[in-house]
This record gives structure tokens, C-alpha cells and sequence, in this order.
């Protein structure tokens, strides 16, 4: 039986798992909804990847890496990424994934010229992204929760921009019919992202913690991916 698979890149804080869970468990209860089995492979741990027919959608979490560090486990899921796109298997990858799904299609990733992103930022569509499926039910700006160093430079060829910022020129990009990458994190809540300026240590903590506030059009990103998904259930 085909399964949604949550590949895992990595894991948060130790205190963060404790009181709010990690990675897997947020993207995890988002799609909840689409009553689709999941399955979480932690490759971060050693586990291996699933082939693209027992896959009915992937998604790729954030992580603590970066991407050019070339991590052997990091490496190993950019030359899987391919296989998906070649079996039209939908493929969501979210920060890190979305870093990962640029590189793996032959963009560019590195350090962003600016710096990092950290905390709920508006984010915008481009035309493109107004009439893209993932984004059915978002508004034309909206607020994501964010924090990166490193971002998708260079788009792969053929690859189209669907969102972006002052910071970011690719928020979000899709690939071929079924492949995306978004720069913000669409599984966060509130917690999780004030608990993610507390443990950076930020200067500007104070004024970053007031202006969290819950991204719910950002979070329809997952609905809207799951809802893909089961369509190749």
C-alpha cells in the first residue's frame, strides 16, 4: 500500500522535542486531515528511502544542516529526488527540502547575501503561484513562520517562482507538474516559532516574539499537498 512519507532531516532541540515534538510530528498532524497512512523515515538516523511506487507523496522536513555541507545522508535523498520527479510522485520539500529539491534539479543553493530570515514574515505570490494548486485558498500575501541562512539562489531550469519576499526572491517554486519547495515553514505554530527565537538567542528577540502570530493560509500549503497526494493514493 502507498504511503505519504515524511523523510526526516534531522531533528530540533532537545528541549523543543520534549515540550512540542519535532520535525516529523508537526508536518505529520497538518496533513492529519487527509486520513492518508504516513509513514516517517528518519535518515538522519540511517533509515533507508523508500522507492517512488510505495510512495504516494513525499515531503522533506527542515533541518539543522545545510545543504552544502554535502552531508552523506543529505546527499544520499538529493540524487533520490530525481526517481520522484521521473514517477510524477508529488514532492513537497519544506526549508532544507526545498534547498535540496533546487540543488537536486541543478539550481543554486548557498548562504543568503542577507543573512538570516528568522520569524513570521509576509510572504508573496507571484502570478504564477495565485493559479498554482498548492497554493488554492492562500491569499496573494500572507504570513509564514521562517528561520534560514541558506536559500535557493538560482532556480533549476524550467522551474517556476510562485512566491517571495524582500528577503527571499524564491519562497516557493514548483518543478514539472508535481514538485514544490517552500523556503517558510508551513508546519510551524506559534510555540514552535517562539520557541525557535528563544533558543537562537536573537537580539532583536522581543520585537521578532511580538510579531509572531498564527499562519493558518501558510499552513493550507500542507492541506493542499496532501490533498495532491491522495489523488496518487
Amino acid at each position: 500500500m502507498k504511503k505519504l512519507h515524511i523523510i526526516k532531516a534531522g531533528t530540533t532541540y532537545a528541549s523543543t522535542v520534549q515540550a512540542l515534538g519535532d520535525f516529523d510530528d508537526w508536518i505529520a498532524a497538518a496533513v492529519a486531515c487527509s486520513g492518508l497512512p504516513v509513514a516517517v523515515v528518519d535518515v538522519f538516523a540511517g533509515a533507508p528511502l523508500p522507492s517512488p511506487e510505495a510512495c504516494c507523496g513525499v515531503l522533506v522536513s527542515g533541518s539543522h544542516a545545510m545543504v552544502t555541507d554535502n552531508l552523506p545522508w543529505s546527499v544520499a535523498i538529493e540524487a533520490w529526488i530525481p526517481s520522484l520527479i521521473e514517477s510524477a510522485t508529488p514532492f513537497l520539500g519544506i526549508c532544507y527540502g526545498h534547498q535540496l529539491l533546487g540543488r537536486a534539479l541543478g539550481g543554486q543553493v548557498g548562504y543568503n547575501p542577507l543573512g538570516r530570515e528568522i520569524g513570521t514574515v509576509l510572504v508573496s505570490l507571484t502570478e504564477d503561484g495565485l493559479s498554482d494548486m498548492l497554493f488554492r485558498g492562500v491569499g496573494a500575501t500572507f504570513h509564514a513562520h521562517t528561520i534560514h541562512e541558506q536559500s535557493v539562489l538560482e532556480l533549476p531550469q524550467g522551474a517556476v517562482a510562485l512566491a517571495r519576499n524582500a528577503h527571499d526572491s524564491v519562497h516557493a517554486f514548483r518543478a514539472g507538474s508535481c514538485a514544490w519547495g517552500v523556503q517558510f515553514h508551513p508546519e510551524y505554530t506559534v510555540p514552535v516559532m517562539k520557541e525557535y527565537i528563544a533558543a537562537e538567542g536573537e537580539l532583536r528577540s522581543g520585537e521578532l516574539l511580538g510579531q509572531v502570530r498564527e499562519t493558518s493560509e501558510a499552513r493550507q500549503v500542507l492541506t493542499n499537498f496532501a490533498s495532491i497526494a491522495r489523488l496518487h493514493f
